[in-house]
């Protein structure tokens, strides 16, 4: 008889599910049998990479059979200069998420707990369970909040804090809600945590923020040495297939994180790639400035419909379809167009739809006319 692994795995893991990504084109394309296919599910930055990124990573195509550079010296010193921080506070990994998984490596683990917002991003759970923590989700921000429906509460959050807790996980600005937290309410929420819980800031759409109160994470380093900021380059700045992130902290904090880092993250495609992306200021303000033009209009047909949505600041707009929200979605599969649904967000009649080009905004509602009956 065979063995049963699942008996063998680490109890954390036992029971997880796997996180769903974004559904690929190739895979509707091998469904359906679509050839017009539009992906507006994962938040992706329609106008595609920088230039400068695409020049950068074809003159490093030749270096491929050498190890990248472990230490990431060039994007560091980049990122210094952003940022104005040492390179000995930075941590690169292959996306935002191989952060999340390094700090639940080195922090959580059985008897320890995490806190996060019910909405929150999902790989916090998923990255707290496989390592043994307890997970305590604060209740978010109700429906009829007048500022931010489904935000997060942070003096719920507060409350879950106890002596077992080891890491707060806060996305600001959150998604898959859009919604976030003014600079005013951040601090207040610092000061209330101890000084030996780590309080991570997911500022993973942060370019796309243009709220005059909205807090800018890193300048927050200084005053809070039990805070880690994280920021990728898979959003704006259009890399997500080559899965780039890095996060911000003291010096004490980084050196633990890059004890369990192993080496050679990211590889060389992405670390000349993120470097070369830093340079081309150009390109993140024409990608946020259509982005906020895109928005609106997608905002407005959305409400001109009779169909709410949830306050977004991010390139993504989450509405109420007011019927189960995994069925829109597969009416709209059908249509050639994906979307993300939030059923397992605890959202189940809600979807998630990505700000795309002009051309695919308009085919996203020439589909929801057809499958949700017109305006």
């Amino acid at each position: 008889m065979a063995a049963n692994f699942v008996e063998r795995a680490v109890p954390g893991v036992r029971s997880l599910k796997p996180y769903e990504a974004g559904k690929p084109i190739s895979e509707l394309q091998r469904e359906l049998g679509l050839d017009d296919i539009i992906k507006l599910a994962s938040n992706e930055n329609p106008m595609g990479p920088s230039p400068k990124a695409q020049a950068a990573m074809e003159s490093a195509l030749r270096d491929l059979a050498l190890y990248p550079d472990g230490n990431g010296f060039d994007l560091k010193r980049a990122l210094c200069e952003k940022h104005g921080v040492k390179a000995e506070q930075i941590t690169l990994g292959t996306g935002s998420d191989h952060i999340l998984e390094l700090i639940a490596r080195v922090f959580l683990g059985e008897g320890r707990s995490a806190v996060f917002s019910r909405y929150g991003f999902a790989i916090y759970a998923i990255v707290s369970q496989a390592a043994g923590a307890e997970l305590r989700v604060a209740e978010a921000l109700p429906e009829d909040h007048p500022e931010m429906p489904y935000g997060h509460d942070l003096e719920a959050m507060a409350k879950q804090i106890d002596d077992s807790t080891r890491v707060v996980f806060i996305a600001n600005p959150n998604n898959p809600t859009g919604t976030w937290i003014k600079r005013a309410d951040m601090e207040a929420f610092l000061k209330k945590v101890p000084e030996d819980v780590l309080v991570v800031l997911d500022e993973a759409y942060f370019e796309y923020v243009e709220e005059a109160e909205y807090p800018d994470g890193q300048t927050l380093l200084s005053q809070y040495p039990n805070l880690l900021v994280m920021r990728t380059f898979s959003k704006a700045y259009g890399l997500a297939g080559i899965r780039v992130g890095y996060a911000l902290a003291s010096e004490q904090i980084t050196d633990l994180l890059n004890r369990v880092r192993l080496a050679f993250h990211p590889n060389t495609l992405g670390q000349v790639a993120a470097t070369a992306a830093l340079g081309d200021k150009d390109h993140i303000r024409k990608s946020i400035e259509m982005n906020r033009e895109e928005r609106a209009k997608m905002e407005a047909g959305l409400k001109e419909r009779g169909y709410a949505t949830i306050p977004s600041v991010c390139n993504f707009v989450t509405v109420d379809t007011r019927e189960p929200g995994r069925e829109v979605f597969q009416k709209l599969l059908e249509q050639g167009v994906i979307v993300r649904p939030l059923d397992g967000y605890g959202l189940p009649n809600h979807v998630r739809v990505s700000v795309g080009l002009p051309g695919e905004n308009q085919r996203f509602f020439q589909a929801f006319d057809a499958v949700m009956g017109g305006k």
